[in-house]
């Protein structure tokens, strides 16, 4: 080949322009795959991971969920290898590529599963229906319905005969039946409640179980007349044990056909009718026959007469004794000294006490505690401790019309005959009267000629 031939050179160029096209295509490659990388060059700014403190709603609630699950999904960034001029990824790497950029974005429905959800909310509120089921009924009380039930196949017969720790109802009793059949999850919590009771509460409890038809059917059998022993119930339990309960003993057996003799239900008793006739049976009974008008009409002239003459002797005597009071008044007054003093024609009355008497010689005097400022009438510190009796406790008067009255001034009240006279009020006064003043007690004696006599001048003023 020669050097002046244009034909070569032609080619040379043309060698030289198609790797400079070919040059700029790869910078173009590396330049768009570095912009599908770093999303077109334009840093990210970092934001906090945290989330916001406060109370969502729930559509918030999904939303975020939603865009943290987008978040997290990361991966590393999309670089295509670089590649010499001239080479071109072929289809399959194609396909590789494109593959593995639609794994890392997947739709979000694919990322959203509410199935955990759904399994939470049961989780949370099967506990507490569970619980609340199992609050009152107890292991025990499982196993009595249990044996019960095997025992008479009638829960109306459970809820009659069965004692169980608190009161259920009939309605009740057939919930937690059908619950221990056919809801694993209380059955099977109920299941290991009794599992883990003690040996001797499982015998004790099923000592209780009630008798079936067939027990007691053959129980049934022995007479009311004779007089079984315990080695005849020994006996029935050896020949029938599949029929007795593997708790029943002899004496237990022997109980209940006591019971089954007691109320006629033995197969030689029979069940007394009811008599007819004039005959009572109880008292209710015998209360209807008795006729309200009969009860009215009877009258006993005998008791009467008892009665009259009875009567009469008690009238003797209250007569007797009211007209022997005075002699007795007398006597006590003696043994007292509580006997009338000997008034002269100047006192009114006498407030005698336990040591000292007081004359009343005005028609008004006051009663108090004397001091050396103030001096009163009468001292009651005389009679005894009066430290509780005020300055002046109280004023006695005498009016026109002859009676005597007596007005409480102090703070603590005066008791006239057990009655007490507040501070401010008034009360009379009669003969033999009992004052009480701070627990000194006074008898109020008045000179009653005196009186008449001031009375009767009263009244002769009063017609003039």
């Amino acid at each position: 080949m020669q050097a002046g031939d244009p034909g070569v050179g032609a080619a040379l160029t043309g060698a030289q322009s198609r790797s400079e096209d070919e040059e700029s295509l790869v910078v173009k490659d590396l330049k768009r795959t570095s912009a599908q990388a770093f999303g077109g060059g334009i840093p990210k700014r970092r934001s906090s991971s945290r989330s916001i403190k406060r109370k969502k709603f729930d559509d918030e609630l999904v939303e975020s969920s939603l865009v943290k699950s987008s978040t997290r999904v990361k991966g590393p960034p999309l670089m295509e290898p670089l590649r010499c001029p001239g080479s071109e990824p072929s289809s399959s790497e194609k396909k590789k590529i494109t593959k593995s950029g639609g794994t890392l974005t997947p739709p979000l429905t694919m990322m959203l599963n509410p199935t955990p959800m759904a399994k939470r909310v049961k989780k949370s509120k099967q506990p507490l229906h569970v619980t609340k089921d199992l609050g009152r009924w107890k292991p025990t009380d499982d196993l009595l319905l249990i044996n019960a039930v095997l025992q008479t196949t009638d829960l109306t017969s459970v809820h009659l005969g069965v004692k169980f720790s608190c009161r259920f109802t009939l309605r009740e009793i057939k919930e937690r039946w059908y619950s221990l059949l056919y809801d694993p999850v209380i059955s099977k919590l109920a299941w290991q409640a009794m599992r883990q009771l003690h040996p001797e509460a499982i015998a004790a409890i099923q000592s209780k179980a009630l008798f079936s038809q067939n027990e007691e059917a053959l129980l049934s059998k022995i007479g009311s007349t004779s007089q079984p022993k315990l080695d005849i119930f020994q006996d029935l339990l050896n020949k029938h044990p599949g029929v007795f309960h593997p708790s029943r003993t002899p004496k237990s057996l022997l109980v209940h056909w006591q019971l089954l003799k007691q109320y006629y239900l033995l197969d030689d008793q029979s069940v007394q009718p009811l008599p007819k006739g004039d005959q009572i049976l109880n008292f209710s009974d015998a209360e209807q026959m008795i006729d309200d008008a009969k009860l009215k009409e009877s009258r006993d002239d005998v008791l009467e007469n008892e009665l009259m003459v009875s009567d009469r002797h008690q009238k003797r005597e209250i007569r007797q004794l009211e007209q022997e009071l005075p002699r007795w008044q007398v006597l006590v007054d003696n043994i007292t000294g509580m006997s009338m003093p000997d008034f002269d024609n100047q006192t009114l009355a006498a407030l005698r006490g336990r040591m000292v008497r007081y004359l009343m010689r005005s028609r008004e005097i006051t009663l108090g505690r004397a001091t050396k400022d103030k001096q009163i009438d009468v001292d009651l510190s005389l009679e005894g401790p009066a430290w509780k009796i005020s300055r002046k406790q109280g004023i006695i008067k005498l009016k026109n019309n002859g009676d005597f009255f007596i007005v409480n001034e102090g703070r603590r009240p005066i008791y006239i005959d057990g009655r007490p006279v507040l501070s401010g009020n008034k009360w009379k006064l009669n003969n033999n009267s009992v004052v009480e003043i701070a627990g000194l007690r006074f008898v109020f004696l008045i000179n009653l000629e005196l009186i008449s006599l001031i009375k009767a001048e009263a009244a002769k003023i009063a017609q003039q």
